[in-house]
């Protein structure tokens, strides 16, 4: 019986268990996503400020180092610290030379070797002897970024439940259009300093602007909330001028270079692609909000999973242990009232013992089974009655306690020599003693008077080698008497039922009386 309470108890934990099994699964599905958002915020950075210097050495290469937008010193040092606060590192392939040509690339295995990388091809553009184009430089930084992209674009799951997904192929998406459009504004810069395009960068404008519309486009409809951001941006005065520049390039008319729609032309996308920029700084900023909101939803359901499986663990020794005295209890009660039923058992044998003493045993077996026995008419019993002579005088010379005695004895040895016979004593009253046979069970006339006559021989014979206690030269003499007829019989009292008499006989049994007094 103990081991009942342990099932649910067992179930209880086991189910409590699984369910810290799934919250601590959940909370490290949030630390991966909150790698992913640092690694892909290193990334977006990273990218970003690359982006920036390809800008501005691509304004200088373009103006032979005559003009620039801001200082290239300055620049570069914000790219290195870029480069420096980078949390991780992936392997990235970038090309052997600065121009892009060396179809192997190189593998720069750690921040030191990209570093220096970096810097030899800085120390390039501005030597004396260089020769870099502003569409070689600008695929070597295309190349990197590409691959940094490309490693983002890998490192970013899209099998995870909390949605924070959408938002990180948001901000991979959005990084590459600012990459594109970027790309084709170098194009954009060419067309207007040189009067028009040759075919193979005229494609690739169209290429790179198309793409990056896309991927604006893709990450819009991925996060609807930029939506309304980006419609903001497209409102400041220098959208339109951008649109109508776009379907001049687009169409790839011969025009009259001019240096200064070139810079005008390079001043509006950079401040098109800083508005961008913003976009995917506030996308970068709900990212981290998100990611924030998550761990701290998953800390919560851990620390409730924990509490909970902590308290099943304190209150299931605590129920057990309950229980085993609550089961310690009833065994104990069970035992006492086994007990007690056995002094009932015993209390009603002798109660019936009682009763079959008292009462015939045929009447006493329909009284416990009915719970009353109804009078009953006989038409022939035989009753025999008896009383000691000269017991009056005998008590007088005698103690209580003595005559208690004497007719205690006297009656055990009548009591010894009925059970011989058929007979039933109704009852003792003093020194007289009742006895009938014919009830109550019938018997037939000449039965029950032999019954009753061959009995009182014997209790005359007996009782004259009885001697009076204390004195004990004095026999006792009885005197008897029988008498046949009709009675009544039945059963009087509750408390003390007893089996009596009623008829004829209490003439006679008077009558005996007077002739006791006469005699």
């Amino acid at each position: 019986m103990i081991t009942l309470p342990f099932i649910p108890i067992l179930a209880l934990l086991i189910q409590t268990s699984f369910s810290l099994y799934d919250i601590l699964q959940y909370r490290s599905e949030v630390n991966d996503i909150e790698t992913q958002v640092v690694t892909a915020t290193d990334l977006g950075k990273m990218v970003t400020h690359l982006q920036l210097e390809r800008g501005e050495v691509a304004f200088y290469i373009y103006t032979n180092g005559s003009m620039l937008k801001s200082n290239l010193t300055q620049r570069y040092a914000t790219t290195d610290e870029a480069i420096d606060n980078m949390t991780t590192w992936t392997e990235i392939i970038i090309p052997a030379s600065p121009n892009g040509s060396d179809d192997e690339g190189e593998v720069m295995l750690n921040k030191t070797s990209f570093q220096m990388r970096l810097n030899d091809f800085r120390t390039q553009i501005h030597s004396e002897e260089n020769n870099n184009t502003v569409f070689e430089a600008m695929l070597w930084y295309m190349a990197v970024n590409n691959a940094m992209l490309d490693h983002l674009t890998k490192h970013i799951k899209e099998s995870d439940k909390s949605g924070i997904w959408r938002f990180l192929i948001g901000f991979k998406n959005l990084i590459r259009s600012i990459e594109n459009i970027g790309v084709s504004a170098v194009y954009g810069i060419s067309y207007f300093g040189r009067g028009h395009l040759a075919p193979e960068p005229y494609v690739n404008f169209i290429k790179y602007d198309t793409l990056g519309k896309d991927l604006l486009n893709t990450s819009l409809n991925i996060v609807p909330y930029l939506k309304d951001q980006y419609k903001n941006l497209t409102n400041f005065r220098e959208y339109g001028s951008i649109k109508n520049r776009s379907k001049t390039i687009m169409m790839n008319k011969k025009i009259n270079a001019s240096i200064e729609n070139a810079i005008k032309y390079y001043e509006s996308m950079t401040s098109y692609i800083e508005g961008l920029r913003n976009l995917h700084m506030s996308l970068r900023l709900r990212i981290r909000d998100e990611v924030q909101m998550l761990l701290k939803e998953a800390l919560d359901k851990e620390a409730i999973g924990i509490a909970i499986l902590v308290t099943v663990l304190i209150v299931s020794p605590i129920i057990i242990i309950l229980v085993k005295n609550v089961v310690a209890t009833i065994q104990l009660y069970s035992l006492n009232l086994v007990e007690k039923a056995r002094e009932l058992k015993l209390e009603q044998q002798k109660s019936d013992a009682l009763l079959f003493q008292m009462l015939p045993s045929s009447v006493a077996i329909r009284l416990k089974q009915t719970g009353r026995v109804p009078a009953e008419f006989f038409e022939s019993v035989t009753v025999y009655f008896s009383d000691i002579v000269g017991f009056t005088e005998i008590a007088s010379t005698c103690s209580p306690l003595e005559v208690c005695s004497f007719l205690n004895s006297i009656y055990k040895m009548f009591d010894e020599r009925i059970e011989c016979y058929d007979v039933y004593k109704v009852e003792t009253c003093g020194d007289a003693y009742m006895v009938a046979s014919g009830i109550p069970e019938r018997s037939d006339v000449k039965k029950h008077v032999s019954e009753i006559s061959t009995m009182a021989l014997d209790l005359l014979h007996a009782s004259s080698y009885f001697k009076v206690p204390h004195s004990k030269n004095e026999k006792i003499q009885i005197r008897s008497g029988i008498h046949t007829g009709s009675v009544g019989a039945g059963i009087v009292g509750t408390k003390m039922p007893r089996y009596c008499l009623f008829g004829k006989f209490k003439n006679f049994f008077e009558l005996s009386n007077i002739f006791k007094v006469i005699s």
